[in-house]
């Protein structure tokens, strides 16, 4: 299911068709030192990490983490998307791409989508990010689509620092 479309990119719902992109992806350097080892070592893991984690928030908050495919190609390129984590107050913009993609302005695109989701279908009145404490690119990206620094947090009481971003949404009257 298409979540929105921009001049370049499709968000959709993930499905079970895209393990094998999903696995790459969760394995590759960067995905595992800015966000973590999810624990996804094949095919079979791939299939249950996006219907335990994506199909399982859009269907509990209506949101979730999406793949992010360029309309001209059809080549997936990453995940864009919303989430909603414990220990933050509000749902947050997550993302993570391909090195192949990096520098060519998708991220932010496929961000900007979200956040005009996040405005007028939820009609969230604010968005949450996080990122590692070192984690430069994904702190650009962020405070290129409007997102403001409020300091460091944590997810929990044994879980390393990260830096915390928000921005207001002006969202869509009925």
């Amino acid at each position: 299911m298409t979540i929105c479309e921009t001049q370049r990119l499709t968000l959709r719902q993930l499905t079970a068709e895209d393990a094998p992109f999903i696995m790459g992806l969760l394995n590759e350097a960067p995905f595992l030192r800015f966000i973590g080892d999810r624990g996804v070592r094949n095919l079979d893991d791939a299939r249950r990490y996006i219907e335990t984690g994506p199909q399982e928030s859009y269907a509990r908050h209506g949101f979730g983490l999406w793949l992010v495919v360029v309309r001209e190609t059809e080549e997936p390129i990453g995940i864009c998307g919303l989430l909603k984590r414990e220990g933050l107050q509000d749902p947050d913009l997550g993302f993570a791409y391909t090195e192949g993609a990096w520098g060519r302005g998708y991220g932010r695109e496929a961000a900007r989508a979200v956040i005009t989701f996040a405005a007028t279908g939820p009609r969230l009145p604010r968005v949450l990010a996080i990122t590692s404490v070192d984690n430069v690119r994904s702190i650009r990206l962020l405070e290129k689509v409007g997102f403001a620094y409020d300091g460091l947090t944590r997810l929990g009481p044994q879980a390393e620092p990260v830096r915390l971003f928000s921005l207001r949404l002006e969202t869509a009257s009925p």
